[in-house]
């Protein structure tokens, strides 16, 4: 214990003075902690009594039944930094921690059942939370066991995934925290980015590993991760200029890779297909008519229904007609062009089955394409099959309630140019399958 210092007392005017004195301070002292590893390891000196009002943890360590009788004890796994930051918590209710220390602080406040200290760092990393930052706070939340916190992380990755994962801390997250990442629906990133950005980890991960960076060895090193690539919602550009140069896939991956691009109906392949989107809300259906009949008929040209939106939504597909003439099969190619400047927005060459019903059939565009608010939209479907249902007593404008707090409001108009008949008020392209 420290030598006193005779008559501190007097110039400590309140109780918070005089625990806050004793703070780090020899005086009074019963208890040091050896906290820490190695050259970085330190001795603190702390008092017993101040702990065990503060924590429970402490107060079974110097209290309970199987209480501690040692004058020291060793703290090897807590950081020096974060053991005071506690400590001055508990004597004066004061929180300092930054970037650098929260984490640790975060653990050792767990550790020792000090739930206002945690929650305050983990307001901290919610304040401070960007996507520069996401990923090397969702590792060092995974291994911290804070599921809120790696949650806030997921959510910044999905509305920033570009931004996010070109962020150094990318390189640095661990292979089950990548899988984490990989698996997730609502990623805000096109598949060939991401793709770039998986092969550029393997090549770190080959450098931890310290073996070559070959494509065999990040083929090796990508293991099971390789697979939570969706292949498959690449266009074929993307897929030759990204994926095909690194050479991490097997010849017979690329030989039905690209039968899947190329041919119709769609070959299996082993890789996703479900689309990817960083959308809020469940999957949304607008309906333009009120009726159906028959019949419809095709001869390569195509139906186009022109259209606006009162809000940014992200369009995932199109309901469409079937055959009236029992179970069929249907080639269709969809496309989403903006009006004015004749831009695809989205396009996708695929085939559906139908079962003969008035039913509306979904056919899906590869990647949520963006629609923003009050810009004009061709809605474009080429179909080749037999003739099919069509609707009727089509609405000019359709209403669209969100869980009661607002409305969209999307309106149609005819769509000229090379138009199979589709009108507002008839044919085909019955439904736009959305997410806000």
């Amino acid at each position: 214990m420290g030598s006193p210092i005779y008559n501190w007392q007097a110039e400590k005017t309140s109780v918070r003075d005089r625990i806050t004195f004793l703070f780090n301070n020899e005086i009074l002292s019963d208890v040091y902690f050896l906290v820490g590893k190695g050259p970085q390891r330190r001795r603190i000196p702390a008092h017993k009594f101040i702990l065990s009002v503060g924590s429970a943890v402490f107060d079974a360590m110097f209290n309970g039944g199987i209480a501690t009788q040692s004058d020291e004890v060793e703290l090897p796994d807590v950081e020096p930094s974060a053991f005071l930051a506690l400590l001055r918590f508990l004597y004066t209710d004061d929180v300092q921690i930054g970037p650098e220390t929260v984490m640790t602080t975060l653990y050792t406040a767990k550790k020792y059942a000090v739930p206002t200290l945690e929650k305050a760092c983990v307001d901290f990393l919610k304040t401070n939370l960007s996507p520069d930052n996401a990923f090397m706070l969702l590792s060092q939340a995974r291994l911290f066991d804070e599921p809120q916190l790696a949650a806030l992380c997921l959510d910044c990755i999905d509305k920033n995934t570009a931004e996010a994962i070109n962020a150094e801390g990318f390189t640095d997250i661990d292979y089950d925290t990548l899988n984490v990442v990989l698996q997730r629906d609502t990623l805000n990133i096109r598949e060939s980015q991401l793709f770039t950005a998986v092969a550029r980890w393997a090549e770190y991960e080959c450098q931890r590993r310290r073996i070559p960076t070959t494509a065999d060895n990040k083929r090796t090193v990508l293991s099971k991760a390789l697979f939570q690539i969706r292949f498959p919602l690449m266009t074929v550009e993307e897929f030759a200029a990204s994926t095909l140069q690194s050479n991490v896939l097997t010849d017979k991956e690329m030989v039905s890779l690209f039968r899947h691009f190329t041919l119709n109906p769609k070959p299996t392949v082993d890789f996703l297909d479900k689309p990817r989107c960083c959308l809020t809300g469940r999957e949304k259906v607008i309906n333009r008519f009120s009726k159906v009949e028959c019949r419809w008929g095709y001869s390569g040209t195509s139906d186009r229904i022109r259209f606006t939106c009162s809000h940014r939504i992200f369009v995932v597909g199109l309901g469409m007609y079937g055959s009236i003439n029992g179970p069929s099969d249907f080639q269709v190619t969809i496309q989403l062009i903006e009006s004015e400047t004749a831009k695809v927005c989205g396009t996708n060459d695929t085939a559906f089955n139908c079962d003969g019903s008035e039913s509306t059939f979904r056919v899906m565009f590869k990647d949520p394409v963006e629609v923003l608010p009050n810009v004009s939209y061709t809605a474009n479907a080429t179909l080749r099959g037999p003739d099919s249902h069509y609707g009727t007593g089509g609405q000019k404008r359709v209403v669209h309630d969100l869980d009661g707090r607002e409305k969209i409001v999307f309106n149609f108009y005819y769509a000229t140019g090379n138009n199979n008949g589709t009108s507002v008020e008839d044919g085909q392209i019955p439904e736009i399958i959305f997410y806000t």
